[in-house]
């Protein structure tokens, strides 16, 4: 009977020791993803001669990779205050990197590259700085484009508008935002034609509502000869703004003039969204969280859900035993802001104390 007792006891101390070492895999695993930027699908290339190196080719390749990342976590104005960072400093913030699809076409070396950024060392690079980078954050957006001709008092809302045929035929990777264009309907064309003399008061939230989309954009652009105007009302984030645009000696007609317009639109419209998604890395608030480690399920959503959110700038295990897992967790943000980010992930907490319990 004693021995069955001590075989006994050995087995749950084995099943903790395994349990244990199968969290630490998890746990480890899941912080690696929490604490790194991936930039994919870079495409390189380089003539195949006799001068050729393939390590300068990868190092284009990361100059490449660390400008789509900021593109992505930084504002246009802020990625120019740092667009020329030497190649030494950003090989120190890179993780590892994987090449793929190596071809030789014509002489010419063709390959895809795919690096992953150090998230910590890209934060600290940014906060030396003076840079409050972005949550990457992707969203969709209602675009509504009007041009509206002014020599001829006509509004296109669908045919003959250069703005709703071409808006979505070139979108890059490092976009955030999705646009969704409306469906062409004659009876919103018609509505809108009607308030043509005061198009720029119209209420559209008739015909926002139809797509079930918080976010929208309205776009009306006044045409004329040789100057082009664009009204930009702009709802993220439920937060509203109004930007004016103009431009002189312009033709929409001309596919270059037209891609500057575009472009120009778009790296507002992408600010925009940035901004409203900066991280203030100056506030680092230590929160120390606990959960019952025999809620296994409960667990891994739980390091999931830290994975994702991106004002946390780092976490990790601080205690682990047979009852419970704690956390210390550094936070970007107010103590508000983090609470209510858990409870949309469905994450009650009881913070009466120092260790925050999650129920």
């Amino acid at each position: 009977m004693q021995i069955i007792d001590k075989l006994l006891k050995l087995q749950k101390v084995y099943i903790f020791f395994i349990s244990y070492v199968l969290f630490i895999i998890i746990f480890s695993t899941t912080y690696l993803q929490a604490n790194t930027f991936k930039v994919s699908n870079i495409e390189v290339s380089s003539p195949f001669s006799l001068n050729f190196n393939k390590n300068r080719v990868i190092d284009k390749g990361f100059q490449k990779s660390f400008s789509n990342l900021l593109t992505m976590i930084t504002t246009s104005g802020d990625k120019n205050k740092i667009k020329n960072t030497p190649i030494k400093e950003i090989k120190t913030m890179v993780d590892s990197f994987t090449i793929s699809a190596e071809r030789f076409v014509n002489n010419e070396y063709f390959a895809t590259l795919e690096t992953t950024f150090n998230k910590k060392n890209i934060l600290k690079f940014l906060e030396r700085k003076n840079i409050f980078p972005s949550m990457p954050i992707k969203n969709k957006v209602l675009l509504l484009p009007i041009l509206v001709d002014v020599e001829t008092d006509n509004i296109y809302l669908f045919n003959d508008n250069i703005f709703y045929k071409k808006w979505n035929t070139e979108n890059k990777d490092y976009q955030l935002l999705d646009y969704l264009l409306p469906s062409e309907d004659l009876e919103d064309l018609n509505k809108i034609q009607e308030m043509s003399k005061s198009i720029d008061s119209y209420d559209f939230s008739n015909l926002i509502a139809k797509y079930d989309l918080d976010d929208y954009i309205i776009l009306i652009i006044y045409k004329s000869r040789n100057e082009v105007k664009i009204l930009s009302k702009i709802n993220l984030n439920n937060s509203f703004k109004i930007y004016n645009h103009k431009y002189l000696e312009i033709d929409l007609d001309d596919d270059d003039n037209f891609q500057k317009i575009l472009e120009n639109l778009k790296i507002t419209f992408e600010d925009y969204w940035k901004k409203n998604n900066q991280i203030n890395t100056s506030i680092k608030l230590p929160l120390t969280i606990s959960i019952n480690s025999k809620k296994h399920k409960k667990v891994i959503k739980l390091e999931e859900i830290f994975s994702t959110i991106d004002l946390i700038s780092d976490f990790y295990i601080l205690k682990f035993d047979s009852s419970t897992i704690q956390y210390r967790i550094v936070y970007n943000g107010s103590p508000k802001n983090f609470l209510n980010t858990m409870k949309k992930n469905n994450f009650d907490l009881d913070v009466k104390n120092k260790i925050w319990i999650i129920r």
